[in-house]
């Protein structure tokens, strides 16, 4: 096995914790300042700043996925590579955007608590974005 082989599958992993870490950590921020001013939803609160890591689990998959087809000869290094860097790169961004979203959905759903699940919608459709990179990579892997 060439020295180099496992690049591409920490890449995955690394950009997509990293999109994780960012992404969760905006929405908790906003969690945390809305909290102070409200009583109600603190829960669904938490939960929204949450959404975001689910792309870290999607990194993971894919890791050890690639490594296991790097190892058995199905996907070169240099594949792994191009799929890692790409495909955690839309991790990434999308776990920062998801972030972004669920931190104006808190803001919102304070001043107007009957809006929680729309708020919740708009998560999910920035989320189906991470879902495409990883379908993709599974097909290409």
């Amino acid at each position: 096995m060439e020295p180099y082989s496992m690049v591409g599958p920490a890449i995955v992993l690394g950009l997509g914790c990293i999109g994780s870490a960012i992404g969760c950590g905006i929405a908790g921020m906003a969690s945390h300042a809305v909290m102070s001013r409200v009583e109600d939803n603190h829960g669904t609160f938490i939960g929204m700043s949450a959404v975001a890591s689910s792309q870290s689990i999607y990194a993971f998959v894919l890791m050890l996925l690639m490594k296991n087809s790097i190892i058995a000869g199905t996907l070169t290094p240099l594949g792994g590579l191009g799929i890692g860097f790409f495909v955690g790169l839309a991790l990434l961004i999308s776990s920062i955007y998801q972030g972004k979203c669920a931190a104006t959905g808190i803001q919102a759903a304070a001043k107007q608590p009957a809006i929680i699940g729309k708020c919740m919608a708009a998560l999910g459709i920035v989320e189906s974005f991470s879902l495409f990179a990883f379908v993709f990579a599974l097909l290409l892997i």
